[in-house]
């Protein structure tokens, strides 16, 4: 998902670029095959063929690395709410632009790094931090799709509630080693969604046909 980061770019961005996901990428690799704890400053440095001073003219801590791979992430799924604007109301879209960018991720390494972002308290609030950016990016998305400044409040609360149906089906598809594709606990959660929302909905009418028959 690094991939994802802008392309157009003279040499000497290129190669800082290149840098960049080199060192993000070894980092990784290390924090899968160790745990991020037991990986030291040093060793990424060292496997990304760097210097430790060179190191922190990309990243300020180990912190970053997970945050970049989170980035990548964030703006592919910005793109994919465009490509799904089809898809229906913005529910809809949300869901399959969440469904899509769960299937273009290779599946044991993402849920390898979802292990990664629970090994501590400080690793789950940075995760918690990258929930935002994909409900901002969710909502950025959907803005673009239904420009319509009246429909900007629900549309933040379409972006919201997707975000959080991310989170648990993503806590879920963790826990469950994942069994299946993120991508199906992706679906089944909206559509536990939309049956509470459907069963809200008809105990408001049968309550308003209740009133109105007495």
């Amino acid at each position: 998902m690094l991939d994802d980061l802008p392309i157009k770019e003279g040499l000497r961005a290129r190669k800082r670029r290149e840098t960049f996901r080199r060192i993000a990428d070894a980092g990784l690799d290390l924090f899968l095959a160790k745990s991020y704890q037991a990986t030291t400053l040093d060793e990424i440095a060292l496997a990304a063929g760097i210097s430790r001073r060179t190191f922190f003219y990309y990243f300020r801590s180990k912190d970053d690395i997970l945050l970049a791979h989170m980035n990548g992430y964030v703006n592919a799924l910005r793109e994919l709410v465009l490509e799904h604007s089809a898809a229906g109301a913005p529910f809809d879209i949300a869901c399959a632009a969440l469904k899509a960018l769960a299937a273009s991720s290779e599946p044991s390494r993402a849920i390898a790094i979802a292990r990664v972002m629970n090994e501590s308290e400080a690793l789950r609030a940075r995760a918690a931090f990258s929930y935002q950016q994909f409900e901002l990016a969710l909502y950025e998305g959907l803005c673009a799709v239904c420009p319509d400044e009246d429909r900007s409040d629900g549309l933040r609360l379409v972006a919201m509630t997707a975000s959080g149906v991310m989170r648990l089906a993503a806590d879920a598809w963790r826990q469950d080693d994942g069994k299946e594709s993120l991508a199906k606990y992706i679906e089944n959660g909206f559509s536990s969604l939309k049956a509470e929302l459907d069963a809200h909905l008809i105990a408001g009418r049968a309550a308003r046909q209740g009133s109105q028959a007495i």
